[in-house]
């Protein structure tokens, strides 16, 4: 794999800030659901392998890899997201791409429209707490859901506007591991 382009200060900058409201947004919706979002360190079922990442965020990762703990550690067994420890905590946790700031939450996504409701999903972990708390997915009011499609238009377009290109190169992980 080649590594990703560098970008300009100002696009890392903007893309840091987007992360930072991000977590913001994602960490109101965690508080507000406490009650049966089982996720904390440790708890990485949704690290899987396979998972890719936009040039830039792979570039941000990349910018921090002297700050990582352990930088030189093998990567974790194929299976699962190579940035894991044995002990299930993630190596790169600040710099942790866009889609891993929202993974247990319980999310919506809309239709091609962007009106309707097209679909709901949380961690299968955190489903069972929410259905022992004696409540269900689809009972929940869309403002307590993170919905999908947003973010990820905005991500794309930082991306396109720091590559200046339409076409969106999408890294593997795993393959950050093996780029200096």
């Amino acid at each position: 794999m080649n590594p990703p382009r560098r970008f300009a200060p100002r696009y890392l900058e903007a893309l840091a800030a987007l992360h930072a409201e991000t977590d913001l947004r994602a960490g109101a919706l965690a508080d507000k659901h406490a009650d049966f979002l089982i996720c904390r360190r440790g708890c990485s079922d949704c690290c899987q392998d396979g998972l890719t990442v936009l040039e830039i965020e792979a570039a941000w990762i990349l910018a921090h890899r002297g700050r990582w703990d352990e930088p030189d550690a093998p990567a974790h067994a194929a299976g699962r997201c190579a940035f894991l420890t044995p002990e299930g905590a993630c190596r790169i946790y600040p710099w942790r791409p866009y889609v891993c700031r929202t993974q247990g939450l319980p999310l919506r996504w809309l239709d091609e429209s962007g009106r309707q409701e097209a679909g709901r999903s949380i961690c299968p972990l955190n489903e069972d707490e929410l259905t022992r708390a004696g409540l269900a997915l689809a009972g929940l009011p869309p403002g307590d859901l993170w919905t999908l499609g947003e973010v990820e238009g905005r991500l794309a377009s930082l991306q396109a506007e720091a590559s200046g290109e339409f076409t969106q190169v999408r890294i593997r992980l795993r393959d950050l591991l093996g780029t200096d």
